[in-house]
């Protein structure tokens, strides 16, 4: 016999939805909260429905934007500007994005993580205090165009895309390629890394997307995060103004400072697709029936949620303290990479749960679970490999490289 149905000990109750050991309970103050819970309603009421035929159309709605930006992602409305940059709110902030859909967070984390980070950590103080206000409006959009065509995990040293200084003037003359350059086709300005020329060290460049030289194709035919359309670059002699250089790139170790920040952002978005696949699990098993009762009652059923919400649990606990952490100015590339390699490897075993759950419904689009059980594959893989991140994280543990 099965017992009969009771009140759900564990509810969606919080601003971030199912959160046990009450991590944004702890760490994020009530105006903090309140703020994810009205983008939540938005994100549930206004660009849900819309994600079905995204995903089809592999066409990102300009009504996401439409509806996201008037909340002020980045500094929201009741919330103090010291808790808004926090890395705390920000992580929730994309887990929150991606508990609903993980292209969704990844158009908006390009925006408030990777370009903002580029211009914020690579900038002058006074490129900084001009580009940053209208970044945060959204009136000045961006990308991050660091991979190449033929060079991904070792870009540290085969980054090709050139840079060259145009006689005695004040001009670089940019050559080259990127790839998988999320957001390219709808940003103002591609935040562009390059080599110079003259001490082969690795700069950063603001190339207008419309810029004489500059062509971008969109890449079709993913599997993967299909409404985040992603573009290959072409750079065929772009002339760009010192002043479009940021001045506080001048080598790799620059770059990887940057980089570091990312991984953490990522970490979070691995975190929230896994919040939505339980979601998602959740909502299909207290509807579907078979041989005549609910699939929530089964206990193979259950024991496969139960490992989702540990792994869920488990990874909201690494990416808040990592976040706290950062927060106190401990940040260290092992921690983020850390993070990031974790939730991510758990992430694909989530999602696959997930899809185990719902069965071959778990196939069709009209059940959220396919969404992120397909997504998991690309956020394992991008802002560093699992096998990088480890390598990074064996590094800090032994004390010796393994990078060839």
């Amino acid at each position: 016999m099965t017992s009969p149905a009771r009140e759900p000990a564990i509810t969606a109750g919080s601003a971030i939805g199912i959160d046990p050991l009450g991590y944004a309970e702890s760490h994020l103050s009530e105006p903090a909260r309140a703020a994810l819970a009205r983008l939540q309603r938005v994100l549930r009421a206004e660009i849900h429905p819309l994600l079905a035929e995204a995903w089809e159309s592999a066409s990102m709605p300009p009504a996401v934007l439409d509806a996201l930006v008037p909340l002020d992602p980045m500094r929201p409305d009741g919330v103090s500007v010291e808790e808004a940059e926090s890395s705390l709110y920000s992580g929730f902030r994309n887990y929150v994005l991606a508990r609903t859909d993980v292209s969704v967070a990844t158009l908006v984390n390009a925006q408030t993580g990777l370009f903002r980070t580029t211009v914020r950590l690579g900038g002058s103080p006074e490129q900084v205090a001009e580009l940053d206000p209208r970044i945060l409006s959204f009136d000045l959009t961006g990308v991050f165009a660091l991979t190449e065509p033929e060079h991904g995990s070792d870009i540290a040293g085969g980054l090709s895309t050139s840079a060259r200084r145009d006689g005695d003037g004040d001009d670089w003359i940019l050559d080259g390629a990127k790839h998988w350059i999320g957001g390219a086709v709808s940003a103002d300005v591609l935040a562009v890394f390059a080599r110079d020329a003259a001490d082969a060290q690795v700069k950063v460049f603001l190339v207008p997307r419309d810029a004489p030289g500059v062509t971008l194709e969109t890449i079709t035919g993913k599997v993967s995060l299909r409404p985040m359309q992603n573009a290959t670059i072409r750079l065929d002699g772009v002339r760009v103004p010192e002043r479009a250089r940021l001045q506080r790139v001048n080598a790799w170790p620059d770059v990887a400072r940057i980089l570091g920040a990312m991984r953490s952002d990522v970490a979070w978005i691995a975190t929230g697709l896994q919040a939505g696949a339980l979601d998602a699990a959740l909502a299909y098993v207290r509807e579907r029936e078979q041989f005549g009762r609910p699939v929530a009652g089964f206990q193979l059923v259950q024991e496969k949620l139960a490992r989702m919400l540990g792994n869920l649990t488990a990874s909201l606990g690494l990416v808040t303290q990592l976040s706290a952490r950062q927060d106190a100015g401990v940040r260290t590339d092992e921690n983020s990479s850390l993070a990031k390699m974790w939730t991510a490897l758990h992430a694909r075993e989530t999602v696959a749960l997930g899809r185990e759950i719902v069965g071959g419904n778990g196939l069709l689009l009209e059940h959220d679970v396919a969404r992120f059980f397909a997504d998991a594959e690309a956020v394992y893989s991008y802002e560093g490999t699992h096998e990088i991140t480890s390598l990074i994280v064996g590094r800090a543990l032994t004390g010796v490289s393994a990078f060839t």
